[in-house]
């Protein structure tokens, strides 16, 4: 008896599915309903609990002067949809 291999396997190469980290995902979603600040430093995003992210626009003319300017309790889908916003999202910009 060989221990020859007797059949072999075609090598495929897999590709990885290239996807938004979910943090990306929600940005893009709160910055699309709130506006564009013209002076949009950052959009610091935290996650709470499981499904819950606390998420802050943060705006400024330059590093000396940032401040928050919104400031947002989500509650998100697996995918980052928005189900629900603490105060509702508005456009402003």
């Amino acid at each position: 008896m060989t221990s020859e291999l007797q059949c072999e396997q075609p090598k495929v190469e897999i590709k990885p599915v290239e996807t938004k980290p979910l943090e990306f995902v929600i940005r893009d979603q709160v910055i699309q309903a709130l506006g564009k600040p013209t002076d949009l430093r950052n959009v610091q995003i935290r996650m709470v609990w499981k499904d819950h992210y606390r998420v802050n626009v943060i705006v400024g003319p330059n590093a000396a002067s940032v401040r928050i300017a919104n400031s947002y309790l989500l509650k998100v889908d697996s995918e980052g949809g928005l189900i629900a916003a603490t105060p509702q999202i508005t456009k402003q910009f």
